[in-house]
């Protein structure tokens, strides 16, 4: 199986206009599918923004809404597929979510984010309720996570016992924290032995000012593609045969015990 070439964008998008952040991920998806990308991933609340306070009620739209189906547009002229985050309603809840849709426009998956980030999601989110999220795409399993969600290593070895082999993060890491871009994630990657797509925002946003430093890390352990500061555009191949010898020389999953475990729940 051929390796699958991942594009990472790292940029803030357009806060507030769907409409401009819709613009800039077409811009984003021609130039990756230019460069040979099969998927595109974009940050954590890439289509709205991350700190707009009320506009996230405003701004949110159901699954199967106008920017789900614009997305949809984008991957089918460009040919490939495109995972970005959006604020999700469903009734009278709001989520912080992602959605995968494919290269044909279909859509493969949708993960609502499981672990809130402090006061500010707490007040505008409904926490998902499901840990695993998986897609296929060019045979590859996929998993979604978004952002604080990867920090619990809890999350990434479920999603490695359930095959997983990318693992998309949306995220909006913010200073003070580049280590986890830096250091957690690669471990993340090297422990629980899959692929990592960790894409983030760029630069100041209200109260926040975003790390970058969007990755993406092999099982193992290693940076195989890594961003600056600023916006931009990184790819990187994600190698079944890398991973699967990965897998068959470091036994971290074939040598757990579970039964040890029970008190960490």
């Amino acid at each position: 199986m051929p390796p699958l070439r991942t594009a990472l964008l790292q940029s803030s998008g357009r806060p507030g206009s769907v409409d401009a952040a819709l613009k800039a991920l077409d811009d984003a998806a021609a130039r990756a599918s230019a460069a040979g990308a099969r998927l595109l991933v974009c940050p954590e609340l890439f289509l709205t923004g991350y700190a707009i306070g009320d506009a996230v009620a405003e701004l949110a739209e159901p699954v199967d809404g106008p920017a789900a189906r614009a997305a949809a547009d984008i991957c089918v002229r460009h040919g490939l597929a495109v995972h970005y985050g959006y604020p999700e309603r469903s009734g009278e809840a709001v989520f912080n979510a992602a959605q995968l849709i494919g290269p044909d426009g279909a859509p493969l998956a949708n993960y609502r984010k499981t672990h809130l980030f402090g006061s500010f999601e707490e007040k505008w989110f409904t926490p998902g309720e499901l840990p695993v999220v998986q897609a296929e795409l060019d045979g590859v399993r996929i998993g979604l996570l978004i952002c604080y969600d990867v920090e619990f290593p809890e999350n990434v070895r479920a999603h490695a016992l359930a095959g997983t082999e990318l693992l998309l993060v949306p995220t909006a890491l913010m200073h003070p924290f580049p280590f986890v871009a830096e250091a957690v994630v690669p471990v993340r990657a090297f422990e629980s032995q899959l692929y990592i797509a960790y894409a983030n925002r760029a630069g100041r946003e209200g109260d926040f000012d975003f790390t970058g430093l969007s990755c993406l890390a092999g099982p193992d352990g290693t940076v195989r593609a890594r961003a600056g500061r600023g916006e931009e555009l990184v790819l990187g191949e994600v190698d079944p045969a890398l991973l699967a010898a990965s897998r068959a020389g470091n036994p971290y999953l074939k040598d757990r015990v579970p039964a040890l475990y029970g008190s960490l729940v």
